[in-house]
């Protein structure tokens, strides 16, 4: 049973690490204004997804950026 207990306790502590880091990055996201505005492009979904995952680098310098171009419909 002690072998059970320690795995449980690993996953909680890393279950809040990662929910920590996210958080984090979520607020980042929030400073940086990426949830204004109604224009949902693929540049702007992607980078507030990759800031929100970049959790805490971003304070220390990272500013992911992504530069995407959705397919356009033929005509």
């Amino acid at each position: 049973m002690r072998t059970r207990r320690a795995s449980t306790t690993g996953s909680r502590v890393i279950t809040i690490v990662v929910l920590v880091w996210l958080l984090i990055g979520l607020a980042a996201a929030a400073q940086r204004n990426y949830f204004g505005g109604s224009d949902a492009t693929c540049a702007k979904v992607g980078t507030t997804l990759v800031t929100i995952v970049a959790g805490p680098l971003n304070y220390i310098g990272a500013n992911p950026k992504v530069d995407c171009e959705a397919p356009q419909p033929s005509k």
